[in-house]
This record gives C-alpha cells, sequence and structure tokens, in this order.
C-alpha cells in the first residue's frame, strides 16, 4: 500500500517504501549540537528550565519523546455544539479583537461556518491577533462555555499541527507541554540535518522510513498509524545501536583472559566461619554462579543486584577474597567517599581476622595500595600512582554512577574478573537488554529478621504528625534521620540548607534531643567523627542531604522523615529508605509532601508506589511505569544509553529483529559501526 510521507517542509508526495524520496541538501549534524536559544521564544531562563527537563540543544528536543497524543475530538458544525464537551470545528476568522482583563490578555475572533457563528477564545496569547486577520480558514479544538468557544489547540490556514493528534510531551512546572509543543515546531526544520545511520539497503528492506521523516512524524503526525510507524523506526535505531555495541564488546572480550581462580579454598571456609550469621538461600546462589564464573579463563561479567539491605556486600567480599586465595588482589570502588568508608568499615574488621591486608584510597586517603591485599576506593583508584596490575577480581559499586571512561579505566591494560553491584533493583529484561551478555544474579530477599518498614506519606500541612510521631521512639531510645530535599545541583547551597533546617529543628520540634548536620561539604575526617557519634548513640537525629542515600548503616536508627518527598525520584526514595530497618526493631520512613492538590500526577505515583510496597524489584517496575525505561537509571545523565522511543516491553518484536540484524552488521564496517564502535565500552566496562 503506498504511503504518504510527511517531511519537515510538509509532504514530500505519495511513493511506496522501497523508493522514499533522497536528501535535498546534505545533512548538517553539526546543527543539531545548537543551544535551544537559537529557537524563538528561548531565553536564558527558559534554557535553565528546558535544561531540568534534560533538553540542552535543537537534537535533545527533537528527540524529546511524546508520551501519549490527544485522542481526536468529534468534528461538529458551530451550530451543533452543546454542553461543555470538547468538540473540533472548522470555519473562516470574520473579526478579531484583544482586551487586557487583570492579568490576562484575551483574544477573541468571531469564527464563521455554514451553521452560524462563535465567539473563540484564547488566553495570554496576544501574538495570535495578528496571525488572525479575517479570511483566515481554521480549525480549533476546545470547549463551549457559555456563549464562547475556549480554544485549546488550533490550525491556522493550510499548516497541519495536528489539533487531534497533538503530542503531549513529558513536562514540568515551569515549562508545560503547550511550550514544548511550540518549541519542538520551531525546531522541526532541523530534522533536515539529522543524519540517517542505517544501510540503505536494510532501510528498504525492513520498509523502514527515513530517520528526519519519522521524526517529523511523532511530532507532527497525520494519524495514529502515522505515528506508530516513526516511533517504531526511531525505537528501532536506539534498539539496534545498543545491540551493535554489545556485539561489538563481546568481539572485543573474545580474546581477552582473567585468571582461572578454580575452586574456593581454606580462606573462603575460614571467611564462612568467621560470620556472625550464615549466607541466605539467595545470597548462596548468587554465590554459586559467581564460582561458576570464576573458574573459567573468560573474564566475568557479572551484575549482582539485591535490594537495599539485602547483603550484596558479603558477597562482593566473598568473590574478593577468591582473588586474594590465588594470589591476586581484589579492588572495590564505590562512587562516593561515604559509601567507599562505609565499605571499608565493614570490610576490613573481617579482613583482619582472616589475616588479609585491606586498604582505603580515597582522594583524602591517599596511603597507597602498597601490600594491601583488598583495596577499597572511590575513582581514585584509577588514577594515576595506583598499582593493580595483578588485579585479579574488581567490584563496581552502584556501577551506573560511573561514567564510561571511569569504569573502563579499573579494567584497562588488564583483564580481571568484574562484578558490577547495584542497589536499584533493574527489572531483568531492562538488565538484560541494557547489560547484554552481562550476567545478572539477584538476592531478592533481606536477611530473616528484617521486619518491613512501615511507610507513611503525609502532605505538608500534617507535618507536625510527623514531628509528635518522632519525637515518641526517640523518647524510646531510637535515632533518626531528616532527609532534606534536593536543591538544585549545588552541594554548598544543599549543604547550607541542611545546615539551616538542622538549627531549626534543634529550637523547634526536636528541642531537647541531640541533632547532628551531615553534608557533602563536611571533610571527610569531620564525617567520618559525625557518624561514629551517631552509631555510639551520642547524637539522636541526624539531618542530612542524600550523601546518605546510600552505605550509611546504623541499626538503632528506625526512624525516618523525607522532607519535600515529592521532590525526589522512587528509586532514589527507596535507597533513602533503606538506611532505616537494618536491625530487628519495627523502623518507620514518613514521607512529607506539598498539598496533594498541588502535585504532579507522577509525584503522586511515586508517594503511592513507596506506601504500597516496600519490595526493591516492585518498584523498579512501577518506575519503569511512570518513567520509562530511558530515565530508569538515569542513563541520559551517565552516558548510557538512553531509551526514549523503544518500549522493552511493548516491542519485543523489534528487540529481537534489532539483534539478528545487529550480529549480521558486527562483522563490517560503515557509519553506524563507525559510530556505535566508540559507544561499545558501555557494555564491556
Amino acid at each position: 500500500m503506498e504511503t504518504p510521507i510527511r517531511t519537515a517542509a510538509g509532504f514530500s508526495g505519495v511513493a511506496p517504501p522501497e523508493h522514499w524520496p533522497p536528501s535535498r541538501s546534505t545533512p548538517r549534524p553539526e546543527r543539531l549540537e545548537r543551544a535551544l536559544d537559537v529557537l524563538p521564544g528561548v531565553g536564558v531562563t527558559v534554557a535553565q528550565r528546558l535544561a531540568k527537563l534534560g533538553l540542552g540543544s535543537v537534537g535533545d528536543l527533537l528527540r524529546h519523546a511524546p508520551f501519549r497524543y490527544e485522542p481526536a475530538a468529534p468534528e461538529l458544525e458551530i451550530a451543533e455544539l452543546f454542553g461543555e464537551e470538547e468538540a473540533a470545528i472548522s470555519g473562516v476568522v470574520r473579526s478579531v479583537r484583544k482586551r487586557r482583563a487583570r492579568r490576562l490578555t484575551i483574544v477573541t475572533a468571531r469564527v464563521e461556518d455554514e451553521s452560524g457563528h462563535i465567539d473563540a477564545v484564547w488566553f495570554n496569547q496576544e501574538w495570535l491577533a495578528d496571525k488572525l486577520q479575517p479570511g483566515t480558514h481554521v480549525r480549533l479544538r476546545g470547549q463551549r462555555r457559555r456563549d464562547d468557544f475556549v480554544v485549546k489547540s488550533y490550525d491556522l490556514g493550510e499548516t497541519a499541527q495536528t489539533a487531534d493528534f497533538a503530542p503531549v510531551y513529558p513536562a514540568s512546572e515551569d515549562v508545560t507541554t503547550k511550550r514544548l509543543r511550540a518549541f519542538v515546531e520551531s525546531a522541526l526544520p532541523y530534522a533536515d540535518d539529522v543524519r540517517d545511520l542505517l544501510p540503505a539497503v536494510l532501510r528498504a528492506r525492513l520498509e523502514l522510513p527515513i530517520a528526519r521523516d519519522a521524526l517529523v512524524a511523532i511530532h507532527r503526525p497525520l494519524s495514529e498509524q502515522d505515528t506508530e510507524r516513526g516511533r517504531r523506526r526511531l525505537a528501532f535505531d536506539e534498539l539496534l545501536e545498543l545491540q551493535l555495541a554489545l556485539a561489538l564488546a563481546r568481539r572485543d572480550r573474545e580474546d581477552a583472559k582473567a585468571p582461572e581462580l578454580g575452586a574456593p579454598g581454606e580462606l573462603i571456609e575460614r571467611y564462612r566461619g568467621a560470620l556472625p550469621f550464615a549466607f541466605t538461600e539467595h545470597q548462596e546462589r548468587a554465590i554459586a554462579e559467581l564460582d561458576h564464573d570464576l573458574k573459567r579463563s573468560t573474564p566475568m561479567q557479572r551484575l549482582l543486584q539485591g535490594d537495599v539491605g539485602s547483603g550484596k556486600t558479603v558477597v562482593a567480599l566473598y568473590a574478593l577474597l577468591r582473588a586474594v586465595e590465588h594470589g591476586y588482589r581484589g579492588a572495590l570502588m564505590a562512587p562516593t567517599e561515604t559509601l567507599a568508608e562505609q565499605h571499608f568499615l565493614t570490610i576490613d574488621p573481617i579482613c583482619v581476622a582472616l589475616g588479609v591486608r585491606a586498604a582505603l584510597l580515597t582522594s583524602h586517603a591517599k596511603a597507597g595500595v602498597g601490600d594491601a591485599q583488598i583495596v577499597v576506593g572511590t575513582h581514585a583508584l584509577i588514577q594515576e600512582g595506583a598499582e593493580l596490575d595483578d588485579l585479579g577480581v574488581a567490584v563496581v559499586d552502584e556501577q551506573h554512577r560511573f561514567g564510561v571512561e571511569q569504569r573502563k579505566a579499573l579494567s584497562e591494560g588488564r583483564s580481571p574478573h568484574v562484578l558490577h553491584m547495584t542497589a536499584t533493583p533493574i527489572p531483568r529484561t531492562l538488565a538484560l537488554t541494557l547489560y547484554g551478555d552481562l550476567s545478572v544474579s539477584e538476592i531478592a530477599k533481606p536477611p530473616a529478621n528484617r521486619k518491613p518498614i512501615v511507610t507513611r506519606w503525609i502532605p505538608q500541612e500534617r507535618s507536625s504528625e510527623a514531628y509528635t510521631r518522632l519525637r515518641r521512639l526517640l523518647e524510646e531510645g531510637r535515632q533518626a534521620y531528616v532527609v532534606c530535599p534536593v536543591i538544585e545541583e549545588s552541594e554548598t547551597r544543599q549543604a547550607k540548607a541542611a545546615e539551616v533546617e538542622a538549627e531549626r529543628l534543634r529550637h523547634g520540634e526536636l528541642r531537647g534531643f541531640r541533632v547532628g548536620c551531615l553534608h557533602g561539604r563536611l571533610k571527610p575526617a569531620d564525617r567520618r567523627s559525625l557518624m561514629a557519634q551517631f552509631k555510639a548513640r551520642e547524637l539522636d537525629v541526624l539531618v542530612a542531604t542524600t550523601v546518605i542515600e546510600v552505605g550509611v548503616d546504623v541499626p538503632n536508627a528506625t526512624v525516618m522523615i523525607v522532607q519535600e518527598a515529592d521532590r525526589f525520584g522512587l528509586a532514589q526514595l527507596h535507597q533513602l529508605r533503606g538506611r532505616v530497618g537494618r536491625g530487628g526493631e519495627q523502623s518507620y520512613c514518613l514521607l512529607v509532601s506539598r498539598a496533594k492538590d498541588e502535585l504532579t500526577d507522577s509525584a503522586r505515583a511515586r508517594l503511592e508506589a513507596m506506601v504500597a510496597s516496600t519490595d526493591g524489584f516492585e518498584l523498579a517496575e512501577r518506575d519503569l511505569e511512570i518513567r520509562g525505561e530511558g530515565e530508569l537509571l538515569g542513563t541520559r545523565q551517565s552516558g548510557a544509553f538512553g531509551l526514549r522511543f523503544a518500549s522493552l516491553r511493548g516491542d519485543r518484536d523489534l528487540l529481537e529483529l534489532a539483534r539478528r540484524e545487529a550480529e549480521a552488521l558486527a562483522g563490517g564496517e560503515g557509519l553506524l559501526q563507525d559510530e556505535v564502535a566508540r559507544r561499545a565500552t558501555l557494555v564491556a566496562a
């Protein structure tokens, strides 16, 4: 069947898929890197607001995928309008006027069709008065209110901005989806600069539109079929690029050789005996999978994911000791000094008991590796001076928080077995797709003595209830965290906000209790001292920024209050909650938010999910529904593959197709391979 082809400039005619028209000019991809202030209406303030949505360039805007489209509204004549149901009308402008009413500018156009006339109304769109000249043909979508027609979306003249299938974008309070629609519309001419990486033969065989036309189709669709066809082309690009990167990474690893660590020996037997508990069934399963990998010469690439408090660190130490007992060194790399210090404090006493030398290496603890058999550190591990040539096993904790090059550098010039750890559970389908042939181990349940954390959502107007409950528990001898909200991206501002809040609480709701303040601007020695005080019960409450998100372990801390919880992501809220409930006592997490009617739909969904479940894997699936695959791991920020158009649940057929085509392409050369090869280390690292 012949298909109309929509381009950035309009229709290019009708042609069967194998005869898509050639490019009218050579694409200039560098134009896609232009800052958004080249677009009309984007100044410094708007650019900053767009940046918060992850939109910094024209290319970002073109790839900002709509998450739904306005359904079609019934097409009525003006005389048929009744009630306030949404409808679409068409007619000719006969007259236009504008007026001010308080803070509003109201534009009114008399619109007429064969059945009658009505006044169409726009609010705060003063510039429209110049475009709505008498005689202009319009198509309007909106609702009748009394004697007027309040316009929601519209087409002017012969342009087609699809009032019916108007895209609805992920937006914010500062930048509405309506404004985003206008910005995307002004960016669409740049679609001609999108370089199509698919080989022409492959594109023709799969009957896919060219990339620029697919982009236009999703932003300016003619029909549901039109936009879905464009989306599938762009989704296929993402999945093919990802699968080709995985294929290239597998090919590059074929010649690498890691130490064969054989079967567990006497050191591991003593390690098991030194622990004050037995491994759980889930931990034992993960250990068996590690043993299977470590006895081979093929470098292990395994992801160990487990919920907060599930016992991943002792499994990681098992892997590190397996290297030590065969004469190799083990290294554990964590993304922050706080987390590295916590890991070291957990690992070192056990290592001392086993006669294994351990060392901490961070930017502030520069004692060097020396003769240490296990080294725990931050990215300082991969900087000049850290000798890790005899590295047998490397553990990368919270691996998605490292940059691609940082993860790669840990294995650079050597071929250790690598265990990636994360306490942000990832749905298995997503994990397998993101990491390709990276094996996945799960510790799905915490130790049996842990009680589920009771979680409550409390609107701001009832926040005093949270502190009343907190005081009661503090009087019983428990300890607590109060987490301050995210304030921009400045660590200094976060620190100041936490200090101000701590001082307020000392003289307010928590008067009479010992309140400390922990944030990222503290010197490492001060931070360690503060945590030691808290662990020793010399402090009752720790007011903190998200520096406590991972790694902090104080069993007597059984209460957490998260202020302005609606400003946090679901995964981050779950990570924060994991700082309580570390012992046998009942623990509580109180989420304080703005008034419910002030929250966005996604904020309400996040808070409802937190109250409904304490299961990290269940919450990961819910996060996938709320945010989409491309955002789940913060991939746009960390440099990993962001899936803006593909749905791992809905595009299984495309994923399989991409795998097959990637295998066929991996052995060749060309533009697509060149583009992807530089990113293939995402999987190998």
